[in-house]
């Protein structure tokens, strides 16, 4: 009996688990592989840079990237599509690139404004405007230059541009360098009557002279750009006569230049050319007179090239170039350009053909004459 006892309880010793000072725990049954490790395999978001995606959102954004402003020493911010500064003050503009080309208000390089600086650095480009006035409103842009030995062109991937008005309480029209501006209507292309305004936030309306009235802004015929100034879609020649714009801003009303509307119609194509001369046959001694006349559109430069007997030679001539609008009757202008060439002490050298090669945009012509000794 005692033997059975013993025997019991080793059998029940066998059967609890070995551990020391901790209550059993019951366990459940293990899986095949439970005890390894498991790799981890959750996905993960790629992380985006935020400037990336803010350049990816907004294109122009990313065309602004490469044109800053210095706001204080060793601030720069970058550029949104418009900016509004008041006259007088100064502007630092950079722009990333070892070789930058600038463009901004023609003005200032026509009048070699000293006000106006542009260095080139290593890395960047320096544009310092001071003592700013209202006429220095308009686009500032800049681009880098890619460059092949003595070629280069532009890097149209990489352009920075912003359009600067400079307010002045004074002057709420762009100042110009004349009282009176002609604009040509031609009915293939928008026509801009260019009152521009330094505060653009000004209400801006366009006025007839005679007979005097408003005319209206329908927004689609006549749009309003506050970087251009009217538009006229479609040029007719009902739109001709001359007119101005007003301005007001917190103020009493500004009133523009004058802007005399000019009609348009004259075919495109290449110079329609004449040529005639003073005489067919000149005696020795006569002075000759060779005119070239080419009518055309009153926007459209002519280029005259000549032709004559002993230009090889280099026989002094007298070339003399010039143009003039002239008005139909029919509210149509159109423009006459002219070159005449002058032979002086006529000699029998001088006798033969000559020739006027009149060139514009869309090509050229020629055409010719002859001149004869009369012995």
């Amino acid at each position: 009996m005692r033997l059975r006892v013993l025997l019991c309880l080793l059998l029940l010793h066998q059967a609890l688990p070995h551990v020391t000072g901790q209550p059993a725990k019951s366990k459940r049954p293990k899986e095949h592989g439970e005890n390894k490790i498991k790799p981890v395999n959750k996905k993960l978001k790629p992380k985006i840079p935020r400037m990336k995606e803010r350049e990816s959102a907004d294109s122009s954004l990313k065309s602004q990237s490469i044109l800053m402003q210095m706001t204080d020493k060793g601030h720069f911010q970058k550029l949104a599509a418009t900016l509004s500064l008041s006259a007088g003050q100064s502007i630092e503009l950079r722009c990333k690139g070892s070789n930058v080309t600038w463009d901004y208000p023609s003005y200032l390089d026509t009048f070699k404004d000293s006000r106006l600086s542009i260095k080139q650095l290593d890395r960047y480009s320096q544009l310092i405007l001071t003592n700013s006035t209202a006429a220095d409103t308009g686009e500032y842009s800049c681009w880098p230059q890619l460059c092949n030995g003595n070629k280069c062109r532009k890097d149209e991937t990489k352009t920075g541009s912003t359009y600067i008005f400079f307010t002045d309480k004074e002057e709420l029209f762009v100042p110009t360098l004349s009282y009176f501006d002609i604009v040509y209507l031609n009915p293939d292309k928008p026509a801009i009557i260019p009152c521009r305004v330094t505060t653009p936030s000004a209400k801006v309306t366009l006025h007839r002279e005679f007979p005097a009235e408003e005319i209206e802004i329908d927004g689609t015929d006549i749009i309003y750009d506050v970087k251009k100034g009217f538009v006229y879609q479609h040029p007719t020649s009902d739109h001709k006569g001359i007119v101005y714009c007003k301005a007001e801003s917190q103020g009493a009303p500004q009133i523009s230049i004058k802007y005399h509307l000019l009609y348009v119609e004259v075919p495109k194509g290449p110079p329609s050319a004449t040529i005639a001369a003073s005489s067919t046959r000149a005696e020795v001694g006569d002075n000759v007179h060779v005119s070239c006349t080419v009518l055309g559109e009153p926007d459209v430069d002519v280029n005259f090239r000549w032709q004559y007997p002993e230009q090889e030679s280099k026989r002094p001539v007298i070339i003399q170039n010039f143009w003039r609008l002239i008005n139909r009757g029919t509210g149509h202008t159109t423009r006459i350009s002219k070159s005449v060439l002058v032979v002086e002490d006529f000699e029998a050298r001088d006798a033969g053909s000559y020739k006027c090669i009149a060139q514009n945009l869309q090509g050229e012509t020629t055409v010719a004459t002859k001149v004869e000794l009369n012995r």
